[in-house]
């Protein structure tokens, strides 16, 4: 990071979590806390929206829940992740 905070190299992995658990986020977190780095950024995203052909298929028909996104949060907490995402309960928009 430079003085400014601004990141001139390293990594961020991102991750968006996607309904009914179908983007397999505790298996994703885990290879990253056990293989990669606790101290990586990972940005966990909740953004999914369906498009285009997403309604044809069930799984993928909806957005994602407050309840789905919280379980991928504490999840990546308890793994010890602490780095480029929102702990569950701080203010977001």
């Amino acid at each position: 990071m430079d003085e400014y905070g601004i990141a001139k190299r390293g990594l961020l992995i991102r991750h968006l979590v996607l309904p009914n658990r179908i983007a397999g986020s505790f298996k994703v977190l885990d290879f990253i806390a056990k293989s990669i780095s606790k101290d990586s950024y990972v940005n966990i995203m909740e953004q999914y929206r369906p498009c285009f052909k997403a309604y044809a298929f069930e799984e993928l028909s909806r957005g994602i829940i407050k309840e789905e996104f919280d379980e991928v949060l504490e999840h990546a907490e308890k793994l010890g992740l602490h780095r480029g995402f929102y702990q569950k309960g701080t203010p977001h928009s």
